[in-house]
């Protein structure tokens, strides 16, 4: 059982995660029940490295989040998202690492991030079953995009 002190900061990391999780699973069944869905397979995610998740304990908090849900099967499909930087002496957009923010053109640390700060729920593929017809075996997943705040 891991417990929530100062002193361990991985348990605090971890609740941290299972809070985003909630929410995402809130916004997935806001999601299934505009759509009309019957069940979610998957759930996209876009995590930039300075997004101040850990990947690795979001995807323990998703089993505890989606279980007794529309998403209780679903997969969890993470993309690491890149750093990017724009230069305010030349212009350009570039690559960039997390701790070193700096042009990939002209090498100037003058930037400001573009990108590599998001959690972006990317998309949710969901199976959809009319009502009024009986279910087909094989239901093409539908897709929707949608920004986390």
């Amino acid at each position: 059982m891991t417990r929530c002190w100062p002193g361990n900061p991985q348990a605090v990391t971890a609740m941290h995660e299972l809070a985003i999780c909630q929410a995402l699973m809130e916004q997935v069944e806001a999601i299934a029940l505009a759509e009309r869905a019957d069940h979610i397979v998957s759930i996209h995610l876009g995590i930039g490295p300075l997004a101040g998740v850990e990947p690795r304990l979001l995807e323990q908090a998703f089993f505890i989040a989606r279980a007794g849900g529309i998403a209780d099967e679903a997969e969890l499909v993470i993309e690491s998202l890149p750093v990017r930087v724009c230069c305010e002496q030349c212009g350009k957009i570039t690559d960039a690492l997390p701790a070193r923010l700096l042009c990939g053109a002209c090498g100037t640390w003058r930037t400001k991030l573009v990108s590599g700060d998001e959690l972006q729920l990317a998309h949710v593929e969901l199976i959809r079953q009319s009502a009024e017809e009986p279910a087909e075996p094989e239901a093409e997943p539908q897709a929707r995009q949608q920004q986390l705040n």
